[in-house]
């Protein structure tokens, strides 16, 4: 009787524990412990149940941003208005000077044609003349007893006073030249160009102080625009026609020089240096240039490529390009069009602290922001 009790209270014991829920036990309570929010029960998700837009919400975030791309106008693209013209403003395989479209240009060229190549030709043909004569009639043959005269009066004063004359007739339309180049009018335009390690940068104070970028072409590119090799370039300095355009040339690394012959026209860029150039171009076209002082590895894959445009030309590349007519920036016509304030006394006094506590110098050897000579445009002249 007593062992029927027992097997009885054995089964009822064992038929509890299998009526048990598997939750019920520490083993599952520690296996959802470790599992955490993963695996959530029935009951968890009743009482919390998942947003509905939160497996939507990347897609959601990312479409405002297309929105905004959608509703934003695209940038215009960069006009470039002139293709090369055969013959003008690039080299065409001859050895005379390109054909000129600055005033100083054609007068340099007329000092080269008129004045100094005739007294070069006329003086190199003298002096041949001169030793063929000297040879045929002093040779040893025909003076078996040389001449013993060491002096002639007449002769040195010739050949001291005709070379003195020839340098007078040369000195005049040069030093006329000269003071032509170094005496600019006003300036129209201000063109900041900076040389680099390989490639140039064109900046525009006078226009909003953006600026660009000219990186050399690569040949298939030259062919498929139909520009000569080695000349094109990605991004063209222009400059509208008529204008006195002023140059301020520098450098951020080494030597270079900016020089475009077709405007009579070169200038060293200098590391720490501010040269500065002009020209005025009356004949829309494109031009080309090098960089012609040696400066490594890639001297000869820095060309120069010069756009002469139409003032409306140029408005439409300036705009295209972010920059403004006039050198007003949208963001001083933001401000000058907010009505003014009146300060409060706290306000007064944090700007009078600030006048009077001067900005700390920058590094003199730091490398300058590009915009830190903008000073250079013409809105003092």
């Amino acid at each position: 009787m007593k062992h029927l009790k027992t097997i009885l209270v054995a089964g009822m014991m064992a038929m509890t524990i299998a009526a048990l829920p598997a939750s019920a036990s520490p083993g599952a309570h520690a296996a959802a412990a470790a599992a955490g929010a993963t695996t959530p029960t029935p009951g968890d998700a009743a009482i919390n149940p998942p947003a509905a837009g939160a497996a939507a919400a990347p897609a959601g975030a990312a479409a405002p941003a297309g929105g905004e791309a959608a509703a934003k106008p695209a940038a215009p693209a960069t006009p470039q208005f002139f293709k090369p013209t055969p013959g003008i403003g690039q080299p065409d395989g001859g050895i005379h000077i390109q054909p000129q479209v600055t005033a100083i240009g054609q007068d340099a060229r007329w000092m080269h044609d008129v004045v100094l190549m005739p007294i070069i030709t006329v003086i190199c043909l003298f002096v041949l003349a001169l030793l063929l004569w000297v040879v045929a009639r002093f040779r040893r043959g025909a003076n078996p007893v040389p001449s013993r005269t060491s002096h002639n009066t007449v002769i040195e004063v010739i050949w001291t006073l005709v070379p003195v004359l020839i340098l007078v007739v040369i000195a005049v339309p040069s030093i006329k030249l000269l003071a032509a180049q170094y005496a600019p009018p006003k300036a129209d335009l201000t063109v900041k160009v900076i040389g680099h390690q390989w490639y140039w940068s064109y900046q525009y104070p006078d226009n909003g102080d953006f600026e660009i970028v000219s990186n050399i072409l690569k040949d298939d590119q030259d062919k498929a625009r139909g520009e000569p090799r080695m000349l094109g370039v990605d991004e063209r300095m222009v400059v509208p026609v008529g204008a006195v355009v002023k140059l301020i040339v520098t450098s951020d690394d080494v030597i270079h020089s900016f020089a475009v012959p077709a405007f009579w026209t070169k200038m060293d860029a200098v590391p720490g240096r501010l040269n500065e150039t002009w020209f005025k171009v009356d004949r829309p076209g494109l031009y080309y240039g090098q960089c012609s002082e040696l400066c490594g590895a890639r001297h000869a894959y820095m060309p120069i490529a010069v756009e002469v445009v139409s003032q409306e030309q140029f408005a439409q590349w300036v705009a295209a390009k972010g920059g403004t007519i006039g050198g007003a920036t949208g963001s001083t016509d933001a401000t000058a069009a907010q009505p003014a304030s009146t300060p409060t006394a706290d306000t007064a006094g944090a700007a009078s602290n600030e006048m009077a506590t001067p900005a700390p110098a920058e590094n003199a050897t730091g490398t300058a922001a590009p915009t830190a000579q903008g000073a250079t445009g013409n809105q003092g002249n």
